[in-house]
């Protein structure tokens, strides 16, 4: 296998392992969102008001944002310790650039970083904190799955 291969698989192996570990934390963070009645909000930057739409629009964004952390972070992500750290870290980047930024944005209300102390902002922040605490460990759990099941070893 050539050198360009190798690392044009390594990527692959670390955008599909940060995609596996986004749905698992975007199906925790989606039930806590259920729980607090905020998917139809979600549901509403496709121009639904939909539990089951915010929900499903949800997940496709957990997926982006976990392939977002295999390629970004999967370099330095090989422990669960790591994958700990590096996911809770993400997912609190994640809480400032979806709710206070992008979001508000593209729903047309403007930033929201003055809100950030408010009850609902801090409850997905907590939100946030979970989903890149549970994608980061199973990152690292998905990593080495593949790693024990195939010949691969070009993540580390």
């Amino acid at each position: 296998m050539t050198t360009l291969t190798q690392e044009r698989n390594v990527y692959i192996h670390r955008a599909l392992s940060g995609g596996v570990g986004g749905i698992a934390g975007g199906v925790v963070f989606g039930a806590m969102m259920g729980a607090m009645g905020m998917l139809p909000m979600v549901a509403g930057l496709v121009g639904s008001s939909s539990a089951i739409v915010g929900f499903s629009t949800h997940i496709v964004i957990s997926i982006i944002i976990g392939v977002g952390f295999g390629l970004t972070f999967g370099s330095l992500t090989h422990t669960y310790a790591q994958g700990t750290g590096w996911g809770v870290a993400y997912g609190a980047l994640w809480w400032v650039l979806g709710p206070l930024v992008l979001m508000p944005l593209m729903m047309g209300a403007g930033l929201h970083l003055h809100l950030a102390l408010t009850q609902p902002k801090l409850m997905s922040l907590i939100g946030h904190l979970l989903f890149g605490l549970v994608a980061g460990v199973v990152y690292v759990w998905y990593t080495h799955r593949q790693e024990s099941s195939t010949s691969y070893t070009g993540n580390r």
